[in-house]
């Protein structure tokens, strides 16, 4: 196992996982219900106990690949979520993002680059930018602050627009004001259309 597959894998065994709120975050949840068409290619990197992914399913998407490196929650994900997978709805991966190939219209960022190092930031825009089709769109809502440590690593917009604004054709930042009370002022949201 790699290192960053056995830190995750431990953090799930021990339940050290305090980013997890047992449900969709408020913020994912009002960008998926802007989502229209329901057979767009959709993939969720560090996607977790996969809440997202299980609202996607509950609202009728079809074509959703989620992927994380810890064994742990991508087995429970695979068990709980077994009815989708067989249907062809939903693709539940144990890899490493970086290694991942594909082609999608949408990647939904939550609590996946925050828990990158950030040393890693330029190769998850150019990884983003290329699995995303032309004209495909990354959105999801990134921390605007920082921390002690991590993860998770914080950051600003002004960093941001470094790695995104010279591969993206469009990168808008805006606050999120539907945040859980603990990151309330503390993320903003991210759409960046390649």
């Amino acid at each position: 196992m790699t290192d960053a597959k056995i830190f995750w894998q431990q953090r799930y065994e021990a339940g050290q996982t305090g980013w997890d709120l047992g449900d969709i975050s408020p913020p994912l949840k009002h960008i998926i219900d802007g989502v229209s068409d329901k057979s767009l290619r959709i993939l969720i990197p560090g996607c977790g106990n996969g809440y997202e992914a299980r609202y996607l399913m509950q609202t009728g998407f079809t074509d959703v690949t989620v992927i994380d490196i810890a064994p742990a929650p991508v087995e429970r994900l695979k068990d709980e979520l077994s009815d989708y997978i067989n249907a062809g709805k939903l693709t539940v991966l144990c890899a490493d993002f970086f290694e991942h190939t594909g082609q999608y219209d949408y990647i939904l960022e939550q609590t996946f680059f925050c828990a990158i190092e950030p040393v890693m930031r330029q190769r998850y825009a150019e990884k983003v930018c290329d699995l995303l089709k032309q004209g495909s769109i990354l959105t999801g809502v990134l921390f605007n602050r920082d921390f002690d440590g991590g993860p998770p690593f914080g950051g600003s917009v002004n960093e941001y627009q470094t790695y995104f604004s010279k591969l993206f054709k469009s990168v808008q930042f805006e606050p999120c004001t539907i945040s859980i009370a603990p990151r309330a002022g503390n993320e903003v949201f991210i759409r960046a259309i390649k």
